[in-house]
């Protein structure tokens, strides 16, 4: 027979482990809570951060990513004990289907966000409508001094017209190239490119010959043909590096697959947390 004195102790006991059970069932759903936030936010930083349209905001949305993401690890950590003591094997089993997507999303993150960064077809692009632009328009203006005031045949206009042409034709092909993600079709483009130059190298040497005489003003003309080619070179190298082209694809190809699975794991863990009632000891 028990004692007034042992059934008391029974009943604590009893409450104090029915306490303990309710506090564990209260942490696993606020940890899971956190986790599924700061994976959210982790996963909406790297979005802006491979949109982004400057470097800056770039950076900044990359470190947001990474601290999200740092702060989802931990909480991950810290679920797993509760859940354990807890005794909740399908919830654990839910949650090591987690753990895998999220190491995957890990792993595409550490590759998307550097690239994201580095932004190579955004630099691409900034150079060709600027600096590009500029040196085409100085390769014009400079070709126009040469060949002012001059009387002479057809021929003298047509092969002006020729390197114009041929520098436009340039400028088109860069903003397909800095759009292009497949490597073979840039090979073309560049191809593309060196056609066109060589025609205006060609137009221009062919003029030169043909109006002796003007030495300052074609020496001018070669040195705006020759900085254009040059930051026409720089816009092929950045463009080949592909780094906003190949960051957007792993974001809307393999990573947005990982997501939406990570997404349905923290759900359904969320969901299966919450059937369990707690009863208090009486």
């Amino acid at each position: 027979m028990v004692s007034a004195y042992g059934a008391l102790a029974l009943m604590l006991v009893g409450c104090n482990g029915g306490t303990i059970v309710l506090t564990q069932q209260m942490e696993a759903r606020r940890l899971v809570s956190s986790l599924h936030v700061d994976f959210a936010k982790a996963n909406e930083a790297a979005h802006r951060a491979v949109m982004a349209d400057t470097d800056e905001a770039s950076v900044a949305a990359a470190h947001e990513a990474e601290q999200a993401a740092t702060l989802a690890l931990q909480h991950l950590s810290q679920l797993q004990p509760v859940l354990q003591s807890l005794g909740y094997g399908d919830e654990i089993k839910i949650l090591d289907g987690f753990k895998g997507r999220f190491a995957e999303y890990r792993t595409l993150d550490a590759e998307i966000l550097p690239l994201a960064v580095e932004s190579t077809n955004l630099k691409a692009q900034r150079l060709s409508f600027n600096a590009g632009q500029e040196a085409a328009d100085s390769f014009v203006a400079a070709l126009a001094r040469a060949t002012t005031g001059v009387q002479g045949a057809a021929d003298r206009a047509q092969l002006a017209w020729v390197a114009k042409v041929a520098i436009l034709e340039i400028q088109v092909s860069q903003a397909r190239h800095i759009a292009e993600a497949d490597d073979a079709a840039m090979t073309r483009i560049e191809a593309k490119m060196a056609a066109s130059n060589a025609a205006a190298h060609d137009a221009v040497t062919r003029l030169r010959s043909r109006l002796p005489g003007a030495a300052p003003a074609w020496a001018a003309v070669t040195t705006a043909l020759d900085q254009f080619i040059d930051i026409n070179r720089q816009i092929v190298e950045l463009s080949r590096r592909n780094s906003n082209v190949r960051s957007l694809a792993l974001t809307l190809g393999r990573k947005r697959v990982v997501v939406a699975a990570a997404e349905d794991q923290l759900h359904a863990l969320e969901e299966a947390l919450a059937t369990h009632a707690f009863t208090a000891t009486r």
